[in-house]
């Protein structure tokens, strides 16, 4: 007797072929006129598990948003991650620009480690420091004149670039590392971490009172609460890091030029491209620039000169928008259009807050915005809510609700703070409101 198909002509085998290809027309019939079948039978199981399998494969490339089952009229069981500050808010902005700023690059660009040999930062892209300069001297936030611009992968290398720079020079190791609370969370995160012999965490500058060199990191405006910031502890021997990834006017008067030493900044939170990982640090002294370099040579020989040469082509949107400049109408402005959406949002949050009457938000000065000429609030891309009455975890009671943040241990403060992300997408901010007005204590 023959086994499997030996003993199957190709008769046989068409007969069946037909056979199956009439049961599924049959079937798809079924599935798309029999109203029964549709929702109790096997075509509404099949849809629905396929629904869901969708949902889930999404909630892994999008971590904003799992558990999002809209149409089956679940948004009570939908968890909100406000914990990172993704700041796809601005994806709208760019979707409607479209072929503005579109970079083709070819098989054969981009192809050798250097960029410019006769710069002190090699890997540096010319048009991408080129549109750096040009977007600062807009925007009026920071001193680009006798300044070295190094490129990083993000301010995330760039600030560990500067704490080795300026480690080099100290006799003595470990060098300390000190910020205010409440400090940004990623920077203990990453000293401690690293275990470098060159540098340690040494906590809030309040309660520093060692002698020696240190370096005192100072993000202004603050992640997480907003607020402009100053050195704290003004002692000799002390080495300055500012990180102004959030100084641009749609979250805060910009009222001077920043002037210091080492200033780092970030495409993610000038832009809202997060994922293209470039930043860059304007940098007062040579050897420091160097030292800098030399580290980011050591950790990753360059950083991508195709993020370089697509984050020019956006600062270079960016500006062309501010200065109405080519094919770009005032109503596209990108800083004029973000700071409104920004301060919807905060008014938003400020009514749901005292809706709730569970919660507060730090009160932010006015002050008078040189670029856009007008006086304003701080609007940071963070909220520092506090949970008041008898709540002593805001963190864990916002869980309770479904909405992740991120709590205030993690800077250095309370666990009745939390920090919480204005950037997401609108779905995700609005139902977040909503949810926040409807707590009562």
């Amino acid at each position: 007797m023959g086994k499997g198909l030996e003993g199957w002509s190709v008769k046989h085998l068409l007969m069946v072929s037909v056979a199956l290809n009439v049961w599924l027309v049959l079937k798809l019939k079924e599935c798309n006129f029999g109203t029964e079948k549709i929702f109790h039978g096997y075509c509404a199981e099949e849809k629905q598990s396929m629904f869901i399998a969708d949902e889930k494969a999404n909630d892994l490339i999008n971590p904003s948003t799992y558990s999002n089952y809209d149409q089956l009229d679940a948004d009570l069981d939908r968890v909100i991650n406000l914990d990172h500050g993704d700041p796809t808010m601005y994806e709208g902005y760019w979707q409607k620009a479209g072929n503005k700023n579109t970079v083709v690059i070819s098989g054969w660009q981009s192809m050798s480690y250097f960029s410019d040999v006769n710069n002190l930062c090699w890997f540096l892209e010319p048009t991408f420091a080129k549109e750096v300069v040009r977007l600062h001297d807009i925007v009026g936030n920071a001193v680009t004149e006798g300044r070295y611009i190094v490129v990083g992968t993000g301010s995330t290398q760039l600030f560990q670039a500067a704490l080795y720079a300026l480690s080099l020079d100290q006799t003595s190791f470990p060098v300390s590392v000190v910020s205010a609370t409440p400090y940004y969370s990623f920077y203990r995160q990453v000293i401690e971490y690293l275990k470098s012999g060159l540098y340690r965490w040494a906590g809030d500058t309040a309660f520093f009172n060692e002698d020696g060199p240190y370096i005192e990191l100072i993000t202004s405006p603050n992640n997480p609460d907003g607020f402009m910031r100053q050195p704290i502890v003004n002692r000799s021997g002390g080495m300055l890091i500012h990180d102004f990834a959030y100084y641009w006017p749609q979250y805060i008067p910009i009222t001077a030029p920043a002037d210091h030493d080492i200033m780092l900044f970030t495409v993610s939170k000038t832009t809202g491209h997060a994922g293209m990982r470039i930043g860059w640090a304007l940098v007062k002294d040579q050897q420091i620039a160097k030292r800098m370099t030399k580290f980011i040579e050591l950790s990753s020989i360059g950083v991508s000169k195709d993020s370089q040469l697509r984050a020019a082509k956006l600062l270079q949107a960016v500006s062309d928008s501010s200065e109405h400049a080519y094919d770009f109408k005032e109503s596209e402005d990108f800083f004029e259009i973000s700071y409104h959406l920004i301060a919807d949002r905060w008014k938003q949050l400020r009514e749901a807050v005292n809706q709730s009457r569970m919660f507060s938000t730090p009160e932010f000065p006015l002050a008078f915005c040189n670029y856009s000429n007008r006086t304003f609030r701080t609007q940071p891309a963070f909220a520092w809510l506090k949970c008041e009455g008898e709540v002593e975890d805001c963190e864990s009671f916002l869980r309770m609700h479904k909405v992740l943040t991120r709590g205030g241990k993690h800077f250095g403060m309370s666990p009745q703070y939390v920090r919480i992300s204005m950037l997401d997408r609108e779905s995700n901010f609005n139902l977040f409101i909503k949810r926040l007005s409807t707590m009562h204590p």
